[in-house]
């Protein structure tokens, strides 16, 4: 068995290669050649371990998370977690893996896809709305998929970023591209093509401006409870369709769950990423198009992940 922890799992990441992984991802849960039952939870005194399982045709996964609210306090990450790997045939154990930087690397790399298919070719920037951790891994990804030249960076906190901005340019690796703190989110909007959310946010983190969120792509990761959102009803006058993962996404996060019942927007205007990648769709290129992708993660995207990672390790 493999047992690889966040380093290990960093030096075998190619961005490229994790997107075109998440890509695969689509068209399994397109074909339904995978089986995802719904996460349990064991929760006591505020403690959580959560289980996500999900079986491939050729592995299965599980990824296990431990939530734990008050680390905060004592300086520790609030979420930690493992990735476990089994052969599909036998059970064997295959591989464990450092679980937060399996979700930072899958997730990223799902807002890469979305980024790849709902934004122009040619932008040259985006803005990050978020200073955290997945707010890092959108960046190196949105570099990884477009000629990105400036990433905008805004945090609602006055926290010092020069530390958390000088780590985002080393990662980026690329002389050419200038990272850029702003004060406001309407100075981060205005200048940038392509929008990352990823905040725990409750009330719109985004300017409710439909002037400047006209021609975006905007990729909103954060909402992840009923009660959270990031994204402003302005989206509905720009939009009439959001890109989704999965119908339980309706559910579980307020972006979408909130203008469902608010009447702003229906089910039926929420289209499965799955099934638009299948239908081979058409390069974006006019400027004023506003595209919409929400993502809520699932389990089959840890699996694919894991397993790519996994193989590279075996080929190293």
């Amino acid at each position: 068995m493999i047992v690889l922890d966040s380093e290990q799992i960093d030096k075998l990441i190619d961005r490229n290669e994790m997107m075109d992984q998440i890509e695969e991802a689509y068209k399994i849960f397109k074909a339904g050649d995978y089986y995802m039952p719904p996460r349990p939870c064991v929760e006591d005194a505020n403690k959580t371990m959560m289980y996500m399982p999900c079986y491939t045709k050729e592995v299965i996964g599980t990824k296990i998370l431990s939530i734990f609210p008050d680390n905060a306090e004592l300086g520790l990450p609030s979420i930690d977690g493992i990735m476990y790997l089994n052969d599909y045939k036998t059970g064997k154990p295959l591989a464990v893996m450092d679980g937060q930087r399996v979700t930072a690397w899958r997730t990223g790399a799902v807002g890469g896809v979305g980024i790849r298919h709902l934004s122009r070719k040619d932008c040259h920037t985006v803005g990050i709305a978020g200073a955290g951790v997945q707010g890092f891994y959108q960046a190196l990804y949105a570099c990884a998929a477009r000629p990105i030249d400036t990433v905008y960076v805004y945090n609602h906190s006055d926290r010092d970023l020069t530390d958390y901005l000088a780590r985002l340019e080393k990662a980026i690796d690329n002389p050419d591209v200038k990272v850029v703190q702003c004060k406001t989110v309407e100075e981060m909007v205005k200048n940038s093509e392509i929008i990352c959310t990823t905040t725990p946010s409750t009330q719109p983190v985004l300017p409710d401006d439909k002037d400047l969120l006209e021609g975006k792509c905007i990729i909103a990761i954060g909402s992840y409870t009923p009660e959270m959102r990031e994204i402003p009803d302005a989206i509905w006058d720009l939009t009439n369709e959001v890109y989704i993962e999965l119908p339980y996404a309706c559910e579980e996060s307020g972006d979408l769950s909130q203008p469902i019942k608010d009447g702003r927007l229906k089910e039926e205007q929420t289209i499965l990423m799955s099934d638009y990648l299948a239908g081979n769709p058409q390069e974006i290129t006019d400027p004023k198009k506003t595209t919409y992708f929400k993502s809520v993660g699932m389990g089959l995207f840890d699996v694919c992940i894991a397993q790519k990672i996994l193989e590279k390790a075996k080929e190293n």
